[in-house]
């Protein structure tokens, strides 16, 4: 088995394209209803709550944003908080590197959902 991708669910398909348009500076295939932006490793889709509701009816009873963390890994943690900073996102967590060798920066997507950028470091 392999894991290839992650779908997000929003109310707004646009503004959040827009935002990880800009963050991950890449380009969506597709578009409107359903957006896939191919990274390095897996896809991240972006799907319309609308027509999800419409394929799968109730599919939202128990769920909510920003109960998962998604990742990605980057050349220099540092620079790219500077960059999250000047797009005026929303930090979770500042830089920081943890014992286990992993620097990483987090923070909120247009849904709140926790994104990672991160790099392994040497300690």
């Amino acid at each position: 088995m392999r894991f290839n991708g992650i779908c997000i669910i929003t109310q707004n398909v646009d503004r959040l394209c827009a935002f990880y348009r800009e963050i991950l500076k890449l380009e969506p295939e597709d578009g409107n209803v359903f957006e896939i932006i191919p990274t390095e490793g897996a896809v991240l889709s972006i799907f319309s709550s609308e027509r999800m509701e419409k394929m799968a009816p109730g599919y939202l009873k128990g769920t909510g944003y920003g109960s998962y963390t998604i990742e990605f890994e980057v050349e220099d943690v540092d620079h790219e908080f500077e960059r999250l900073k000047a797009l005026n996102v929303e930090i979770v967590k500042p830089p920081t590197t943890q014992p286990w060798g992993r620097r990483s920066v987090w923070f909120r997507d247009p849904d709140g959902n926790i994104v990672n950028f991160y790099a392994n470091v040497k300690i």
